[in-house]
């Protein structure tokens, strides 16, 4: 989809589910990072995030959007945390939070430890389990597995 193409999708989504017309510029921002889009209060134009234009949930952004949008125009609260904004936003069926662009990095964790009652602790460093005990119930921890062979803190 180019920036003409997001254009005429966000004039078409505007008056599908506001009612209104989108008067103002659509374009793509490849700096955006985690966001799905921005809203600009000064000159009113949309930048969205051209890694979630091909996501099928995009329509939920564009809608998110078009609430700062038109709520800002109509002089009512278009901030996330405003009443105006979660009820337009929910009667419209758009996304309250960006979906995430890539699924977050999971890190192994290389130690195991245990307390004497039984409380499991997985840690990504080494503890000294003369120095530290169990935050539940401060006794004794012991190593019960080095997770990752080969690795040593």
């Amino acid at each position: 989809m180019d920036e003409a193409d997001l254009q005429a999708f966000v004039e078409r989504v505007s008056l599908e589910f506001f009612g209104q017309p989108f008067r103002h510029r659509a374009v793509y921002n490849s700096r955006l990072q985690t966001t799905g889009g921005r809203y600009h209060l000064k000159d009113h134009h949309i930048d969205f995030n051209p890694k979630m234009a091909h996501r099928s949930d995009f329509i939920g952004i564009v809608k998110h959007e078009l609430t700062h949008y038109h709520l800002h125009l109509a002089q009512r609260g278009y901030q996330h945390r405003d009443a105006d904004f979660k009820r337009l936003l929910a009667q419209v069926g758009g996304s309250r939070y960006a979906p995430a662009i890539r699924p977050a990095k999971q890190q192994p964790f290389r130690w195991h430890y245990q307390c004497t009652n039984g409380h499991d602790f997985y840690r990504k460093r080494r503890v000294d389990t003369d120095r530290y005990r169990c935050g539940q119930c401060r006794s004794r921890l012991r190593l019960v597995e080095k997770m990752v062979p080969g690795l040593e803190d």
